[in-house]
């Protein structure tokens, strides 16, 4: 790669008062950096070189006003060529140049314009027109300026379209995440209001079946239930087992009071002679002579005799 300062020196000496000329200098970039330290260079000659793009900074050179950059292998310019707003004559002649960027419309101050010889847009090419003297130089940067300007227009329009389109479509899903939100809403609104009536109904049955059972009588409720067939029959409750001990004694009490008296009657009466009261006699001597005999059923018996 090949500067203009290694061959013939430092820019500044070449430098003719506002003109620089790196014409044939067989350069394959543009020393930017250096020219920009040199603002009183408002005219720059970089024709016939080896340049095939401009760095995105050279459009920082707004002290230029005349720059010729024919017979170059330029393929396009920087997107923000427009900044060169001091910019009055450009020559593009002999490039390989087919649109131009659209910030091309902001070169308010162009006065004079060569594109020949570039394999321009045919609607490009046929504003340009040909650049063959000074006048067809000038309006050619007359009407491709008004042309970049329509272009810039259109593409405001096309750019305001597409964010109008963009904002309707971002409104309609706005608006259709919020209708999803209020239905998600009134889901678990409609929710909350059946579970809430659920517990209702649940809280409502449990108090009628707690009052149900309170108003059955205390009876009712001390009742054995009947017992099933093939189930063991309950106990009597303990009160009425009470009450038939009580009167089996009392058939009891009374049965040995008729065989006491039976037997008194038999051992002291006139009535010991008769046949029954012998037999009954005899039964109680036998059993008395066998209770001696065995002192321990006598002591078994001894508190029943006594009672």
């Amino acid at each position: 790669m090949t500067k203009s300062g290694s061959k013939g020196g430092n820019l500044r000496d070449k430098l003719d008062g506002n003109e620089l000329d790196l014409s044939l200098s067989d350069l394959n970039e543009v020393p930017v950096k250096e020219l920009a330290a040199l603002p009183k260079a408002t005219i720059l000659d970089l024709s016939c070189n080896k340049l095939s793009t401009l760095p995105s900074d050279f459009c920082g050179l707004t002290h230029l006003v005349k720059l010729d950059l024919s017979k170059n292998k330029l393929q396009q310019l920087p997107s923000d060529f427009g900044r060169l707003v001091n910019l009055q004559h450009l020559d593009l002649l002999n490039n390989r140049l087919v649109t131009l960027p659209v910030s091309f419309a902001q070169l308010k101050n162009l006065k004079w314009l060569d594109l020949k010889d570039n394999p321009l847009d045919p609607v490009l090419a046929k504003v340009a027109g040909d650049c063959l003297d000074e006048k067809q130089c000038k309006q050619c940067a007359n009407k491709v300026l008004q042309h970049m300007k329509a272009v810039q227009a259109d593409q405001e329009r096309e750019r305001q379209r597409r964010l109008e389109v963009e904002r309707e479509a971002e409104k309609k899903r706005e608006a259709k995440q919020r209708a999803k939100e209020a239905q998600e809403r009134e889901v678990r609104k409609r929710e909350k209001a059946e579970e809430k009536e659920r517990r209702k109904k649940e809280y409502d049955a449990l108090k009628a079946s707690k009052r149900e059972q309170e108003k059955k009588p205390k009876k009712e409720a001390n009742q054995a239930p009947k017992s099933k067939s093939g189930s063991r029959p309950r106990k009597p409750p303990p009160r009425k087992q009470a009450r038939s001990w009580a009167v089996l004694k009392l058939l009891l009490l009374l049965l040995l009071l008729c065989v006491g008296g039976g037997l008194v009657a038999c051992r002291l009466t006139a009535l010991q002679q008769q046949p029954l009261c012998a037999t009954v006699n005899t039964i109680y001597d036998n059993a008395v002579q066998g209770l001696r005999r065995h002192e321990i059923l006598r002591w078994v018996l001894q508190p029943d005799s006594q009672q």
